[in-house]
């Protein structure tokens, strides 16, 4: 496949490529029979500098779904290690290829990768290929959370290619388009530790510094200081997550990112009932990634990241591991200070108070005794609609209530900015997995766009509370079956 400049805007750097080839392997995409463009993130494209029109054309088309190579792009698959659920592997981009990384007018580098787009040396038996279902999934979810204020990775487009792909049935195949800060995994240096020389470990190290955490380049121990900037990112994001009752499903260490960004979308949904034992996905079940655990889990990544850098935090490995646990030992006061700043601003509290944390815990538990719905909880408390709520009438919730408005009471901000800071910190709607699937079903089944474009657009403000978001408040029928995700093949 010859290289072809398609004028649409893109200007790609190599930066990954230029480290040794030890953690990539060149590989362009496979050609499909007649890809198309399905949807196209322009509000995201337009960020990137790329040209709305060209991108809709049939050689922006090709772009998308691997068939041409834009001018400046050296496409390569990436290597990376992996604790999945626990168990170590050898693994890689087995179907996604990184095309470039793309220079915004503002400067900014973003990773241009496609999902999809054929075997690569890392597929391990697999096509390489991705179903139509799963990736118009990760594009819905993704955005949602950037709409959420979560870091993500985000979504540029999905085409189909014209060719079916088979799993246990017959489906359409797809490639998503996925823009990130970077691909770096605590897998990546996984990777590094366990296959690589020790020079290829710093000059990884180096170049995530340089990428993501540059203020830390003349730090006397920039490898230690590396390791706490992901330890206060992650412990960041997964306070996020937990306010907003995101449940990742899948938290292997080849899922957590460098960068601090929500990655990999398949198995991932949001909780309705308020428990901390919620599992969504159909391949956990210990519970592993439970919704209340996420945050061991993180930490126990984290861990995994500090035994790759040991070598880089001291020439004494006693040392090193020193280092290294007082570093995570930090993550559970970084996590809990995160959790309870947000949940003070979605309780509408603007200063602290010592008992706070002790009135989040008395909500939740009350909210989990009785099954009430996480984010609808908060939105009546914010809107001043308690009545619509299970909790309604329950004497622990009334006494509670009486308790939360005194704790309102002591503070000199007015009603009015009080239900303003709710409002910017309680999503007024979510991507509720029945809607998620509704939209689904219509666009994979019946080549129906219109539920999934009025679902985007729903979920595109969160935080408006505009009339029209009421009715994908609503909770999802009783079933018989509890809700389940896989992972996206």
């Amino acid at each position: 496949m010859t290289k072809e400049f398609i004028e649409t805007g893109w200007n790609l750097d190599n930066s990954y490529a230029r480290l040794p080839k030890t953690f990539f392997t060149s590989q362009n995409p496979t050609p499909v029979r007649s890809p198309k463009l399905i949807i196209l993130n322009e509000p995201l494209a337009t960020s990137l500098g790329l040209k709305l029109k060209d991108l809709q054309s049939e050689d922006g088309t090709a772009v998308f779904a691997g068939n041409k190579i834009p001018d400046g792009a050296s496409p390569l698959a990436q290597a990376y290690a992996g604790h999945q659920f626990g168990h170590f592997t050898m693994l890689g981009d087995g179907r996604a290829i990184l095309l470039g990384e793309q220079i915004t007018p503002k400067g900014e580098r973003f990773d241009i990768q496609l999902k999809g787009p054929g075997r690569t040396p890392y597929s391990r038996g697999g096509d390489g290929r991705a179903a139509l279902g799963p990736m118009l999934r990760e594009y819905i979810i993704s955005e949602a959370m950037y709409a959420l204020g979560i870091p993500t990775t985000r979504s540029l487009a999905v085409v189909t290619t014209g060719e079916p792909i088979i799993r246990e049935t017959k489906l359409s195949g797809a490639i998503l388009t996925r823009v990130a800060a970077s691909h770096l995994r605590v897998g990546t240096f996984q990777y590094a530790a366990g296959g690589g020389t020790a020079e290829e470990l710093k000059e990884l190290a180096d170049y995530a510094i340089k990428r993501h955490y540059p203020e830390i380049e003349e730090d006397e121990n920039r490898y230690l200081s590396l390791l706490r900037e992901v330890i206060k990112s992650q412990a960041a994001l997964i306070a996020k997550w937990q306010l907003v009752g995101f449940i990742h499903g899948v938290m292997n260490t080849d899922n957590m990112t460098i960068s601090g960004e929500t990655i990999d979308y398949g198995p991932c949904a949001f909780m309705d009932t308020y428990n901390p034992a919620t599992v969504f996905s159909s391949i956990d079940r210990q519970g592993r990634y439970a919704f209340g655990n996420q945050p061991n889990i993180g930490v126990w990544n984290l861990a995994r990241l500090a035994e790759s850098l040991l070598p880089l935090l001291h020439v004494d490995q006693e040392q090193a591991v020193t280092l290294a646990q007082e570093k995570l030992s930090e993550f559970a006061g970084l996590f809990k200070s995160n959790f309870l700043k947000g949940m003070r601003a979605k309780l509408g509290f603007f200063n602290e108070e010592e008992e706070d944390a002790s009135l989040v815990e008395s909500l939740l538990k009350i909210m989990e005794k009785h099954g009430a719905d996480y984010t609808n909880t908060f939105r009546a408390l914010t809107t001043d609609s308690t009545r619509e709520l299970v909790l309604h009438g329950i004497s622990e919730f009334t006494e509670w209530h009486q308790l939360w408005q005194t704790r309102l009471s002591r503070q000199l901000e007015s009603k009015e900015a009080r239900i303003q800071l709710m409002k910017n910190s309680n999503p007024g709607v979510i991507p509720r997995n029945h809607r998620v699937e509704e939209a689904l079903e219509a666009a994979v089944n019946s080549g129906d766009y219109s539920v999934m474009e009025r679902l985007l657009k729903v979920l595109s403000n969160p935080y408006s509370y505009a009339p029209e978001q009421s009715e994908y408040c609503s909770l999802p029928a009783p079933s018989i079956r509890p809700y389940q995700t896989f992972c996206g093949t």
